[in-house]
């Protein structure tokens, strides 16, 4: 049983019937490109930042020792550089989702994908290193 909360308020999360997955992540895999509100962030672009949680069972693949029954992240990073560099987002939530979305449908073996958007330094009234924002998509 876990306790967790959330606006100040508790809840118990019974954890015994949660399936276990292994993960696979990628951390800060970095991208020029051109997202944002402001005319300047579509027009000039900025560096952005992705983090990739997969949560899935490796089993088959250790077992066999195989990358043909594993998720190659090889292909998980190019599959995240395509969505990034190839379509201009107004949103992190935007690019985030879609990046989520996209790897749940193009890996079966996917059971939840948890993604973070980082943009460093980004245009507001105030010194602020970065701006992220963190979707989770799980497999229905």
């Amino acid at each position: 049983m876990t306790i967790t909360q959330e606006n100040d308020i508790f809840f118990k999360v019974s954890t015994r019937d949660m399936p276990q997955y292994d993960i696979i992540r990628i951390k800060n895999a970095s991208f020029y490109a051109y997202h944002g509100v402001a005319s300047d962030e579509q027009n000039l672009g900025g560096k952005f930042e992705v983090d990739a949680e997969l949560r899935c069972d490796l089993s088959p693949a250790v077992d066999m020792d195989s990358l043909k029954l594993t998720i190659d992240y090889e292909a998980i990073y190019t599959f995240i550089q395509k969505t990034v560099t190839q379509k201009k987002y107004y949103l992190l939530e935007t690019l985030a989702k879609a990046i989520a979305k996209g790897l749940k449908t193009n890996y079966p073996q996917i059971q939840m994908v948890k993604i973070t958007v980082r943009k460093p330094h980004p245009p507001v009234k105030g010194v602020v290193d970065y701006v992220e924002v963190e979707v989770t998509e799980p497999r229905s």
